[in-house]
Order: structure tokens, then sequence, then C-alpha cells
């Protein structure tokens, strides 16, 4: 079962230690003794969102932010990977820079992030999961404001 949220604005997720795991900083990755479930990555990215200025946020408000354990086939297939291991996360929606004013919403504009592939590129990196989950929000939120792939390479090449 996925985990779903609607991104409503202000955020008040809370990464207050639970049974299992122990909080080492507000914004890095707590210490887990079992893979993180779906509802810890839903909390990494419920509070990577805190972070984000709120003229950005604002436009993210109603986007539905779902995790997932993997994608399933038909997003496979729609996204020529080769195993589900390869899409951490997908953005689904009409891009602010396609929509018009007088456009009816045909579908509710969604994130995707899939845990499984997360949590392989976390172990296969090294990467602080909580950076990851973070990277992977913020690229998909680029797509909702039309940036494409190419786009944000080029931006994060600039740092």
């Amino acid at each position: 079962m996925a985990a779903s949220k609607l991104l409503k604005f202000p955020v008040g997720a809370s990464l207050a230690a639970q049974p299992g795991r122990a909080i080492v900083d507000h914004m890095k990755t707590p210490i887990h003794t079992t893979a993180p479930s779906l509802e810890d990555i839903e909390e990494m990215a419920l509070a990577a969102l805190q972070v984000i200025p709120d003229p950005l946020r604002q436009h993210v408000r109603d986007v539905l932010l779902r995790i997932e354990d993997f994608p399933d086939e038909d997003t496979e297939l729609e996204m020529g990977v080769e195993t589900p291991f390869d899409l951490l996360g997908l953005y689904r929606g009409v891009a602010m820079t396609n929509r018009s004013l007088l456009d009816v919403p045909q579908d509710v504009d969604m994130i995707f992030l899939y845990r499984r592939p997360i949590l392989d590129y976390w172990c296969e990196t090294g990467e602080d999961l909580q950076d990851i989950v973070r990277h992977v929000l913020i690229h998909e939120i680029g797509h909702h404001f039309g940036y494409s792939d190419e786009d944000m390479e080029a931006i994060e090449e600039q740092d």
C-alpha cells in the first residue's frame, strides 16, 4: 500500500525519534535498524519541503505526493527503463509552463518517489538518504515548473 499525502503548507512533519531509529540531525537521515519504510521516506520528503522557499512551495501545494516501493509496469514501459531500480521518482501532470488559465484540469498533478530504488541508490553510493530524497523531490518539482532533465543538470553544474 502506497503512502500518499496532499501537500498542504505549512508542512508540519515531525522527525521525532520513534522506536527503531534515532535522530542524528534534524535534516539528516535517522539511523535505522531496519530498511526505512514508506512512511519514513514520506517524512523525509515532507521535511525537505520545509526548506523550499515559500514562493516556490505555494506552487506545489496542490501536488499529490505518493511514496511507493516501485513504479508500476505501465510506468516502467512508458519511461523505457530496463529495471524498476532505474527510476527514483516521477512527476505526472501538466507542467506550469504548459498551462493556461482557461485549461480545465484533467487529473491531479502527482510526484512519485520510489522507495526501493532510492534505498538501492543510497546503499550503492553511501550518500545521506535525506539528501537523496530531497534531491529526487526537488528534481520532480523542477518538472512541475517545466524544467527538463537537461535544464536541471545545467543548473546543478553551475553550483
